[in-house]
């Protein structure tokens, strides 16, 4: 009669990486076609929890382009992108503000909040942790175009300086911050800032061990309409030649820019992973084998648990 399976064999397993992992920063940036979904929104929140349960101090940031979107629609506003970053006019921002700090932002809470974890909601204008100025008009190429365009984004605030202290006081008392992506200036202005461009400087003052992104494709793709042309492992190489190739295009372009920020100010990894197959983000920390993409400075042999 055979033996029967250990049952205790996949905890052994997982142990490991929770070892190695206690006490570990690591931001998840959650993407706003997931929040969109109460279905997906859930998932991500429960496998938030066990990360948090797990000792892993998770700071969670979200964006919310999808509902924006149609909440623009909504108001007959017109929905302007430029290279994945949204142009942002003074109506545009008071809507961003309605679904960025208002109903997602608080959905995602008490998601969070059922699924046992402690979370606390800021705006990057609470207490000044993200501090910003109104973006120039600046320079953009399309892709496929041969010429640069002068684009004026609006209220779109650039990060000047992050200051972690009150995300640190509520993590000190076991809480999970999430946060919302709006930014202020010194003199009281408020600025719609890319969420991607938030978490990567987040991660960065934090001196994250990893940040992840939850997208809606499995990783990042060879080929953008072939999910199995998924590449597991890459550098920041890697990620310039396919940026100079057209495969990183629309909103996966403003991930690029937040992974090389990322990388360069000293997070360890970066991981791009897909926020609809089941519990893709557990996968990508505990198992040898990941689920997504993972994006260091320089390239390695993956062991998607563990390096980086």
């Amino acid at each position: 009669m055979p033996l029967s399976p250990d049952p205790y064999s996949a905890l052994r397993h997982a142990a490991r990486y929770v070892q190695q992992f206690r006490r570990k920063t690591f931001v998840v940036k959650l993407g706003g076609a997931m929040l969109s979904d109460p279905r997906l929104r859930r998932s991500a929140c429960e496998q938030i929890a066990l990360l948090w349960t797990f000792s892993i101090r998770p700071v969670v940031v979200h964006g919310g382009g999808p509902e924006l979107d149609t909440l623009c629609d909504a108001l007959h506003l017109p929905v302007e992108k430029v290279a994945g970053r949204r142009v942002t006019s003074a109506p545009v921002l008071d809507a961003a503000k309605m679904v960025l700090a208002g109903k997602l932002h608080t959905d995602l809470l008490a998601d969070l909040q059922a699924a046992g974890v402690p979370a606390v909601g800021l705006s990057g204008v609470d207490a000044g942790l993200i501090k910003a100025r109104k973006r120039p008009p600046v320079m953009v190429t399309e892709p496929g175009a041969t010429e640069g365009r002068l684009v004026d984004y609006g209220l779109v605030g650039d990060i000047e300086q992050v200051d972690t202290r009150v995300v640190e006081h509520l993590r000190s008392a076991d809480y999970v911050p999430v946060i919302a992506p709006l930014s202020g200036g010194v003199d009281g202005s408020v600025y719609n800032t890319n969420a991607d461009t938030v978490a990567a400087a987040l991660s960065v003052a934090l001196s994250a061990e990893k940040l992840f992104f939850l997208v809606q494709v499995p990783g990042l793709l060879r080929d953008l309409n072939d999910p199995t042309s998924l590449v597991t492992l890459a550098n920041l190489t890697d990620l310039a030649t396919m940026e100079n190739q057209g495969t990183i295009s629309g909103g996966m372009r403003p991930k690029a820019h937040a992974i090389r920020h990322a990388l360069v100010g000293g997070v360890g990894s970066v991981h791009l992973v897909s926020g609809v197959a089941p519990n893709a983000l557990l996968e990508e920390v505990f198992t040898n084998e990941g689920s997504g993409t993972m994006v260091v400075r320089e390239k390695a042999p993956k062991n998607a648990g563990t390096a980086g």
